[in-house]
This record gives C-alpha cells, structure tokens and sequence, in this order.
C-alpha cells in the first residue's frame, strides 16, 4: 500500500514538473518572437481623398504585390495581385456604395498596411 502510494506520488510530482516546462517554454517561445512593428507613416499616398468617381490611386516607396479594397462588413469589392510588384497603381472600383471602406497593401517583404478611406458620390 505504501508502495503504491509513493509510486503515485512521483507520478504526480513528475507530471506537475513537465507541465510547468511545458508552460515555460510556451512563454519563452512567446518572449522570444519578434514581431513585425509597422511604421503606418511609411509614405504610402492614397489620392483623392475622399475618393469619388469610383477611381483612386496609390502610391508608395515600397514594392505592392496585393492590393484589396473592402468594405465595413468584410466583402471584398476590389482585389488585385500583381505577379510583377508595383510601386503605384490606379483603382477602378466599379459602383462603390457611399461610406467607409478598408484599403490593405501587402508589400513583397510580407507586410501589410490597411488605410482607410472614405467614398463619396460625385455630385
């Protein structure tokens, strides 16, 4: 009976001490990791603002490969990839609605830049 109870005991122990280095190296691997900060000043025009006449352009120093235009509920209205990288491009929208909507860059080095926007009608 002893026997068995010290066995038990080990066991347990030998479980907790695995489950905390478990723990410790999730957090080390989380305090490790270097996260991207995005420099959201990076010189990226997008012109005319507010966009009317269903066209804008974007410009920036940094090569595009996506270009997506979506509105306040998640639709895509605009998609672009560029198989060769882009530093400017002209957006057509075709029949944008008044409102807000979410411009989202992602550039060939893997990062991404959403910019809002505002569409007005052309009166």
């Amino acid at each position: 009976m002893k026997k068995s109870l010290l066995i038990t005991s080990l066991l347990l122990i030998s479980l907790c001490l695995q489950a905390q280095k478990d723990t410790l190296d999730v957090l080390n691997n989380i305090a490790n990791k270097s996260f991207i900060s995005e420099n959201t000043s990076s010189n990226i025009s997008i012109y005319p603002v507010p966009v009317r006449y269903n066209t804008f352009s974007i410009k920036t120093e940094r090569e595009m490969k996506l270009v997506k235009v979506t509105n306040m509920i998640g639709q895509d209205i605009f998609r672009a990839q560029y198989k060769t990288p882009q530093s400017f491009t002209k957006v057509l929208l075709e029949n944008p609605k008044r409102g807000m909507y979410l411009v989202t860059i992602a550039f060939t080095d893997g990062s991404r830049i959403v910019k809002k926007i505002m569409i007005e009608s052309p009166d």
